[in-house]
């Protein structure tokens, strides 16, 4: 009932014509740069992180859980008619919902995917709702510095070996991040560190200007290399808006298996979407009466994926806002957003702001709703916005990010910053290094060091402290297993599939 009193609470903020408004502007800002080719959800928000930048705390996180849910529908948008998937977690979408464009159903799929987006939202804020406050009072009771450092060391290395096609490139991109995050004053001896001279560099690389760097001008920088070789085909709409009777019996279970799935994978900390997305694709195909059709354009495969999908986007709030911990690079650039407001989510967040925390859990029923209302009807519109010459896309997104980066430095070194680190990002590209994880470093690596060294200052250096402590000893066994099972699982099928080769 305390959930509940406070939801409420919650919606008698959300609810104010103020906020609506925001809510508004952010579902439809979300979709708007959602629906790009090749920007997905985390690509949004680093995008628009400055447009709040004069906005007051609330209304500026209900403006962003509506760009958050805004880019996660725009992006099913462009996987389904351009077959370009804004992040890994799409690529079943762009699989089997570009099929069924092309067979001439793309409004078909994109229905789908738009009410099984606002089912699986559904699902998972109601999730949030009430596993939120029951994680920060098991926060508040056992967590201390030792579970703290152990948490983000299994956050490091789940975002390693899940967001990137080999663990050593996981590994790459996040030392690069963890290099990123040391610049500036140690915190302890008032050192500085790889500031090479600059003073400017004394207050640190803002994590804001890191996330745009690497995402937008990396992608643009990316996209630009590659324009003659890759030019995407948008597939036209052609049939109604509206799904059929039959469409609806075979999307209704996969859109509450997908969520039920997404939810619980998203919200653990070693979570992720591409696990619930590819393992709801495989339910899906067994459960169907139609097997055939999948790899061909099966709704099924539209409907369950983009639902899990949502879930456990949605899912990754919940250790964001009872632990402050980011298993996600979209996840990683709202924990950027609190930090630009002094907020530290964690469990004492839904004590000292309670508003804060249930207006925004509030804001995304509101937003969920919103973006059903708002994107069925307009599914022609947006999908016009794929029509704009990637040349002036492109080089608009560089002008903003740009602009974005002087609102908030006033000084040239940090557009010189962000160039640079926009460069980092094409590199990272080029060698096919995910940029995910190095957001998450920079984010997590000076609270992973803050939190060390006070582990050892309150042990007086007894460093059993970090394994002899139930919790923190059950976590870094999990980080270990994460770690090592992704390798011994390639070892397994390499030997069924080669079984010559190693006798």
């Amino acid at each position: 009932m305390d959930a509940l009193g406070s939801l409420i609470d919650g919606f008698s903020v959300a609810l104010t014509p103020e906020n609506l408004l925001w809510a508004l502007v952010g579902v439809f800002l979300g979709t708007f740069v959602g629906v790009l080719p090749g920007i997905g959800p985390a690509l949004t928000v680093a995008l628009l992180l400055p447009v709040t930048y004069a906005l007051d705390p609330v209304p500026a996180f209900i403006m962003f859980a509506g760009i958050y849910y805004g880019g996660m529908y725009g992006g099913s948008t462009t996987s389904i008619l351009l077959n370009t998937p804004g992040e890994s977690a799409s690529i079943i979408t762009a699989l089997e919902g570009n099929m069924m464009a092309k067979k001439g159903r793309g409004a078909t799929a994109l229905a789908t995917a738009a009410i099984g987006s606002f089912v699986a939202g559904t699902i998972a804020t109601l999730g949030i709702t009430f596993a939120a406050p029951f994680m920060a009072d098991i926060a508040i009771d056992y967590f201390q510095s030792p579970e703290y450092l152990a948490l983000i060391i299994l956050a490091f290395t789940t975002v390693a070996t899940l967001l990137g096609r080999s663990m050593v490139r996981g590994l790459v991109s996040l030392f690069i991040g963890l290099a990123l995050g040391l610049v500036g004053i140690d915190a302890l001896t008032g050192q500085s560190r790889f500031t090479f001279g600059n003073q400017q560099l004394l207050g640190g690389i803002d994590v804001v200007t890191v996330a745009v760097g690497l995402f937008a001008v990396g992608e643009t920088f990316w996209v630009a290399s590659h324009m003659r070789k890759d030019t995407g085909e948008v597939t036209t709409v052609t049939d109604s808006k509206w799904m059929t009777k039959d469409d609806w019996k075979r999307s209704w279970k996969p859109w509450i298996r997908g969520a039920l799935l997404g939810f619980p994978i998203g919200s653990m900390p070693a979570g992720g979407a591409e696990i619930p997305t590819f393992l709801s694709y495989s339910v899906e195909k067994r459960l169907s009466k139609h097997p055939e059709e999948f790899g061909e354009g099966a709704i099924e495969g539209v409907a369950g994926p983009e639902a899990a999908n949502n879930a456990s986007a949605a899912g990754v709030l919940v250790p964001l806002l009872t632990l402050g911990l980011p298993t996600s690079a979209t996840a990683a650039i709202l924990l950027a957003a609190f930090q630009r407001y002094n907020l530290n989510p964690g469990p004492q967040l839904f004590d000292q702001n309670p508003e804060l925390v249930w207006g925004l859990i509030a804001s995304l029923y509101i937003g969920n709703l919103m973006l059903l209302v708002l994107n069925l009807p307009l599914v022609g519109m947006w999908v016009k916005l794929l029509s704009i010459p990637r040349p002036l896309l492109y080089s608009g997104i560089l002008v903003f990010a740009g602009l974005g980066t002087w609102a908030q430095s006033q000084s040239v070194t940090g557009l010189v910053v962000l160039y640079v680190i926009g460069a980092l990002g094409y590199l990272m590209r080029r060698f096919d290094i995910p940029v995910g994880p190095a957001v998450v470093a920079v984010i997590l690596g000076p609270m992973a060091e803050i939190h060390f060294r006070r582990a050892l200052q309150i042990s007086q250096g007894d460093w059993s402290v970090f394994y002899n402590r139930p919790v923190s000893g059950t976590i870094l066994v999990i980080a270990a297993l994460a770690f090592i099972a992704p390798a011994v699982w390639r070892a397994v099928q390499a030997r069924r599939q080669h079984p010559a080769a190693t006798t």
